[in-house]
C-alpha cells in the first residue's frame, strides 16, 4: 500500500471518522484562509486524479502556492489526505443534521437520516469515489478497525435517539445504543456492498426501506417472560 494511504487504516490511533465527529460537535472551523484554500485544491486533485496519482506538487499547482507553503501546513501526504477526508466526513455530520431538521416527526427523521446517509457519502466526489473506484483503501478501514468506525457513528446516531427520548418522541425504554447499532450496520452494508434489489441512487426507494423496516425498531421490544 502506498504509504500516504496508510492514514486511512492505521490501527490504534484514533480514527479519522472520530475525529470529524469531534469536529462537528465542537463546532471546529479552520480560519486559516491559505490552509483552507490547500484543503479545497487537495479535494479537487484527489477527486479529479485520486489520491495514489497525486502529489503535493500537484496540490501546490492548483492551490496556487509554493510547495513549501504546502509542507509547513501539511508536513507529509499522509497529513494532507487525512485532513482533506477527515473535513469530508464531518461535512457528512453537518449534513446529517441539516437534512433531519426538515423532519417534524421522528419517524420522519429516521427516514431522511437513512436517505441523507447514503446520498452524501455515495454522491460525494472523494468518500463516494474511494468506496466505488479504491474499495480496499476505505472499506477495511471501515471494517477492521475493531469497529471503532462504527462505533463512533452508532455514537453520533444513539446521541440523536436520546434526544428523542429527552423529548418524548419515543420510549424511555427504547435500547438506544443496539438500535443506532442495528441502523448504522444496515448503512454500513449498503455502502460496502453494491445491491442488486434496491437502487441506492432513488431516494425514494431508500425512504420506503426505512419506513419498512427501520422506523419500527424506534417500538421497544418487550423482554421474554
Amino acid at each position: 500500500m502506498e504509504p500516504a494511504l496508510s492514514v486511512l487504516i492505521t490501527p490504534g490511533s484514533e480514527s479519522l471518522l472520530e475525529r470529524a465527529y469531534t469536529d462537528a460537535v465542537e463546532q471546529v472551523d479552520d480560519a486559516d484562509d491559505t490552509r483552507a484554500g490547500i484543503l479545497d485544491a487537495a479535494y479537487e486533485q484527489f477527486c479529479r486524479t485520486g489520491i495514489q496519482r497525486s502529489t503535493m506538487e500537484d496540490v501546490a499547482r492548483r492551490a496556487g502556492v509554493s510547495r513549501i507553503t504546502v509542507y509547513r501546513r501539511f508536513a507529509t501526504k499522509d497529513a494532507l489526505v487525512e485532513h482533506v477526508v477527515r473535513r469530508e466526513f464531518r461535512r457528512y455530520f453537518d449534513r446529517f443534521l441539516v437534512d433531519i431538521e426538515q423532519a417534524e416527526t421522528v419517524a420522519d427523521r429516521v427516514v431522511l437520516g437513512f436517505v441523507s446517509s447514503l446520498r452524501t457519502i455515495r454522491r460525494n466526489p472523494l468518500i463516494g469515489g474511494l468506496v466505488t473506484a479504491e474499495p480496499d483503501l476505505l472499506v477495511p478501514s471501515m471494517i477492521s478497525d475493531g469497529g471503532r468506525t462504527l462505533a463512533t457513528v452508532r455514537q453520533f446516531v444513539a446521541g440523536q435517539l436520546r434526544r428523542e427520548q429527552r423529548a418524548g418522541n419515543v420510549s424511555g425504554d427504547l435500547d438506544t445504543d443496539l438500535v443506532a447499532e442495528l441502523m448504522v450496520r444496515v448503512s454500513g452494508s449498503f455502502l460496502a456492498i453494491p445491491s442488486q434489489v434496491i437502487d441506492l441512487d432513488d431516494d425514494e426507494q431508500l425512504a420506503a426501506v426505512a419506513r419498512r423496516f427501520l422506523v419500527p425498531m424506534l417500538e421497544p421490544t418487550e423482554s421474554p417472560s
